[in-house]
């Protein structure tokens, strides 16, 4: 098996700040896409070939877990994936042990392999640790498609006769639970009808796979998601839509070092709440046919308001990074966190580092959250401009990891950040895009 691989091979880096990054990065396929894709793979006995795949971690992970499963994956060139299922077998006890505990991906192999074989073990989630990611509402959603739920020893497990079609609503229109039913309710008996469902364009991205391999599937007003299940599914050629959280996280890094990023194959489209409120701060921003050029407008940026919402709202995910920069903003932001409880835990060291922000239990918003009045810190503000300095980090979660080094170039002096394996799992050849953008790394 040859499959993509991370390229950085430490767990630290040591980054001189204070100079501006200049240049330009490429993007290729989004992190939040190309595994869940790979996985849809599995609904079909026939090859699938996935383009404009990422050297990431995750995409490793899958590709070992699909292999021991007894498929095949192989990477006939460095951005393309083929990978054939034809041989698969029901995962085993031990390599559901294996792969959970290093990402959330494998829960989402229940719905395949109940398609296949009717029995699928349920793993505990991986990935970072940002806020309750409980299998519950996977396990209730496959319940509602007609599986059974066993629990011996602690070994829970899935199985059904023949998955069939049912109305589900969502509590909340989270990503992992849309993505759950979806890859189960294609190979089920009858009509799923999905209401309040995520709508990221990552699961457009895995709805438009799955239409090829022949689902039918709609997608309609009001987060409603209808799929007729089907007998069989072929197999699929498909290039993955390029990663707008890293293209966030370059804007972010342009206006925090007052440089100017040329982010490759960025598209405004997935972008389009990001831009304003990026524009908003005193950023700004060229659209071309390539992708969109990134640099800080004006030279004092001003401090907002925002919360983070599902899409089309301001993602969770463009938080971080997008904190940073307000902690050069003028005056008083406040940013309201409603997707993940837990999501200001890298606030602690920025304040080491110089920031001026301040965590608190209230909702400072308007929007319906569902951590009011339980305890977690999830609003912050922030009081800029602040200088930055060098310091000594622990990386906590991946987009933290991408925020602390922005933290770091924007910071005078130097930073070492440890802990940085968990970057590899969603930035490509992170040190020498940094390097090719007059990033100082020191060795």
């Amino acid at each position: 098996m040859s499959v993509p691989s991370p390229a950085l091979k430490t767990d630290h880096m040591i980054l001189r700040g204070g100079r501006p990054l200049e240049g330009e990065v490429t993007l290729r396929g989004a992190k939040n896409a190309l595994p869940k894709i790979m996985v849809a793979a599995l609904l079909s006995g026939e090859r699938c070939t996935l383009r404009n795949v990422s050297r990431i971690a995750d995409v490793s992970i899958v590709s070992e877990m699909i292999v021991a499963m007894g498929g095949e994956v192989s990477s006939p060139e460095p951005d393309v994936l083929e990978i054939c299922a034809a041989n698969l077998r029901p995962m085993e006890r031990s390599v559901l042990k294996e792969f959970s505990g290093k990402s959330r991906i494998p829960i989402l192999t229940c719905g395949p392999l109940l398609a296949r074989f009717g029995d699928a073990p349920v793993p505990s989630l991986g990935g970072c640790r940002i806020g309750s990611r409980p299998v519950d509402f996977h396990i209730r959603a496959l319940q509602e498609l007609g599986a059974t739920l066993h629990d011996e020893a602690g070994n829970a497990h899935l199985t059904c006769e023949r998955l069939t079609g049912n109305k589900i609503r969502l509590d909340y229109p989270s990503v992992g639970a849309t993505e759950q039913v979806i890859l189960a309710a294609v190979r089920a008996e009858g009509v799923t009808e999905l209401s309040n469902a995520a709508m990221e364009p990552e699961i457009m991205d895995l709805i438009m796979v799955l239409q090829r391999m022949g689902a039918i599937i709609s997608v309609d007003v009001d987060r409603v998601i209808t799929i007729l299940g089907v007998k069989e599914l072929k197999g699929f050629d498909h290039s993955t839509l390029p990663d707008r959280l890293e293209a966030a996280s370059w804007a972010c890094a342009a206006i925090a070092t007052n440089g100017k990023i040329f982010v490759r194959n960025a598209k405004q489209y997935h972008m389009m709440t990001f831009l304003n409120r990026y524009r908003q701060i005193g950023g700004d921003f060229r659209v071309t046919p390539d992708g969109i050029e990134f640099w800080r407008e004006r030279e004092k940026l001003r401090s907002t308001a925002l919360e983070t919402d599902v899409h089309p709202g301001f993602t969770t995910d463009y938080q971080q990074p997008f904190v940073i920069a307000l902690t050069q903003a003028e005056g008083v932001s406040i940013v309201h966190e409603t997707v993940y409880e837990q999501r200001f835990g890298y606030v602690d060291a920025l304040n080491r580092m110089g920031a001026k922000i301040q965590l608190y239990r209230e909702c400072l918003g308007g929007l319906k959250c569902r951590f009011g009045q339980r305890n977690y810190k999830h609003s912050a503000v922030i009081v800029g401009p602040t200088p930055l300095h060098g310091a000594e980090i622990d990386i906590p979660d991946l987009r933290a990891g991408f925020s602390y080094v922005i933290a770091a170039l924007a910071a005078e002096g130097v930073s070492k950040l440890t802990n940085t394996g968990l970057i590899e799992r969603g930035y490509e050849n992170l040190v020498a895009k940094l390097r090719g953008l007059g990033a100082e790394i020191v060795e």
